[in-house]
């Protein structure tokens, strides 16, 4: 020691002389230097945050911090790292709340080897990885999810290179506020079964995709059996579930019956993709449970649920109107059937079928006469078609929804006076329905009585669903009613449509024109056996050329 402290002073002595030999104010400052008391005059040389990253500066400082975190040395890889400490518990808490026990952290591999000292650039500060994360569950076997991140290198508050941190880093799905657990699932997934029994999904009936995706989200949380699977997933601060990420062990799946029948909503399916803008919906004309229900194109707009002007399918409605009227009209009254007629005061209407002075009501039904229709419009009161639609076919619009189980949409009959009464007649005007409102109409003629559709066998489970009661059509009016569309299916404008379908089968076409520059929407419902459909396409045209091959589709897959 004592020899070490001797060169000491030796070399000071020997820089003394050369300061009084130079002398100035340079040589005070290299003794100081030398002897540790410098004054700070002159600033230490540091990197500054602004100087562009190489790419060794990326991918370095990546490495370091990804071989870190896959060797279990957070806090080592939470040190390289622009906020340690807020790393350092999110770090933590990935492998705690997550029960992950091994993380395998890999930079993915990218075509450009080059040791650049040139700027990296905003791109090129930015890298991308793959993690292996080990998910030790409980006494589960380990299972290893795998999942791509990124991360950003910049520079720390003295100017190293560092990793920007943020919750991503850890997963993409990450940011503040949200915590990545392992656990219990919320609830069992949701299978949804038809009425044998066979399970469907949106892969396989695609027409039925934002139905499937309301009903799971409807009833997700409903006591339907099954065990909920232990997943990762991402939560609020609220411990509410944001996202599933993984799937460690599945569990029972629960089972949602619905009513539908996966054979009739496969023919719907192929029906109606043969037209644009089209739409239809199948009914168990006993009970009112929702067979089927496709619409084209899927994911779009929903044509079998959309509210339109239902032409003369409409006079199925009118026609109990009519002999529920003191006159008792009967399929026998005559009614002429003239292009041109007006109501007094009111605007002319036209036919597409012939003039015939001496047609019955059931002829103008069949041959969908218009004005034999508006002929009989004084019997009626303003609010006859709205009364009867509510009265025998469960129409009572947005008062009382039919709460299907389902978003659905129902039916209108405003009513009226002059030409919105003719209008309505022959199922135009304000009056709307949609496929689903006119197979129920359908079926309630066949059956005699209004069901409150539905998609699910347990109504029990449908928020706000009240039963609707509807009183039963008369005896004499269901009979003629069915003998007048069973004539429009064999002698009508229906004629050959419906061949090779069950007994008894009856039928009502229609169109309804709502643009004089547009053709007009094609409307067509028909029961057969225990089914009843009803279709639309739009610009249609004629509904037996468009909408009545689709319900024949369906009702032969019945």
């Amino acid at each position: 020691m004592p020899v070490a402290r001797g060169v000491k002073t030796g070399v000071i002595s020997a820089v003394f002389i050369c300061m009084v030999s130079v002398a100035g104010y340079g040589a005070y400052n290299i003794y100081t230097g030398l002897d540790g008391s410098s004054t700070g005059t002159e600033p230490a040389a540091t990197t500054s945050r602004d100087e562009p990253l190489s790419t060794k500066d990326v991918t370095g400082t990546a490495a370091d911090f990804l071989a870190a975190w896959s060797s279990g040395d957070d806090a080592k890889a939470a040190k390289l790292t622009d906020s340690a400490g807020t790393a350092a518990t999110a770090l933590a808490e990935y492998r705690d709340k997550a029960s992950i026990t091994k993380v395998t952290a890999t930079a993915t591999p990218t075509d450009s080897t080059t040791d650049s000292t040139a700027a990296a650039g905003a791109a090129g500060t930015t890298v991308s990885f793959t993690v292996q994360a080990t998910i030790t569950y409980q006494n589960l076997a380990p299972k290893v999810w795998t999942y791509g991140s990124t991360l950003a290198v910049g520079r720390d508050t003295v100017g190293d290179p560092a990793v920007k941190w943020a919750p991503s880093v850890l997963e993409p799905d990450l940011k503040d506020g949200l915590s990545l657990v392992t656990g219990l699932a919320t609830s069992p997934d949701l299978d949804l079964v038809d009425r044998h029994g066979k399970t469907m999904t949106a892969a396989q009936y695609p027409g039925l995709t934002d139905v499937f995706t309301d009903l799971r989200k409807r009833y997700a949380n409903a006591k339907l059996g099954g065990t909920a699977g232990i997943e990762t997933y991402v939560t609020d601060d609220g411990g509410n579930l944001v996202k599933t990420l993984y799937s460690v062990a599945p569990g029972k799946n629960a089972k949602l019956k619905t009513t539908l029948d996966a054979g009739i909503q496969a023919a719907a399916e192929k029906a109606v993709k043969k037209y644009g803008q089209s739409g239809v919906t199948a009914l168990d004309t006993g009970d009112g449970s929702i067979l089927a229900m496709a619409a084209n194109p899927p994911g779009g707009t929903n044509y079998a649920l959309s509210l339109q002007p239902p032409g003369s399918t409409f006079k199925i409605v009118t026609a109990t109107a009519l002999m529920l009227s003191p006159q008792h009209f009967t399929p026998q009254s005559k009614s002429q059937c003239v292009d041109g007629y007006a109501a007094t005061g009111g605007k002319a209407y036209h036919n597409v079928t012939r003039d015939k002075l001496d047609a019955t009501l059931a002829w103008d039904f069949s041959r969908s006469c218009n004005t034999g229709f508006i002929r009989l419009s004084k019997y009626l009161t303003p609010d006859s078609l709205t009364d009867v639609g509510k009265k025998y076919f469960g129409l009572v619009g947005d008062a009382r929804p039919w709460y299907t189980g389902t978003g659905t949409t129902d039916g209108s009959i405003p009513g009226g006076t002059g030409d919105e009464m003719t209008s309505e007649m022959i199922g135009q005007g304000q009056v709307l329905m949609n496929t689903l409102n006119m197979a129920s109409v359908a079926a309630t003629v066949r059956d005699g009585a209004f069901h409150q559709p539905s998609i699910l066998q347990d109504t029990g489970l449908i928020e706000n669903r009240q039963h609707l009661g509807a009183t039963p059509l008369p005896s004499a009016v269901r009979q003629n009613l069915m003998s007048m569309m069973h004539l429009t299916a064999t002698d009508g404008t229906a004629a050959g449509l419906l061949t090779g379908v069950k007994s008894p089968y009856g039928a009502k076409t229609g169109s309804a024109e709502e643009n004089e520059n547009d053709l007009p929407t094609g409307w067509f419902t028909a029961y057969s056996g225990h089914v009843a459909a009803a279709a639309m396409v739009m610009e249609g045209d004629h509904g037996n050329k468009s909408a009545g091959p689709i319900v024949a589709d369906v009702l032969r897959a019945s």
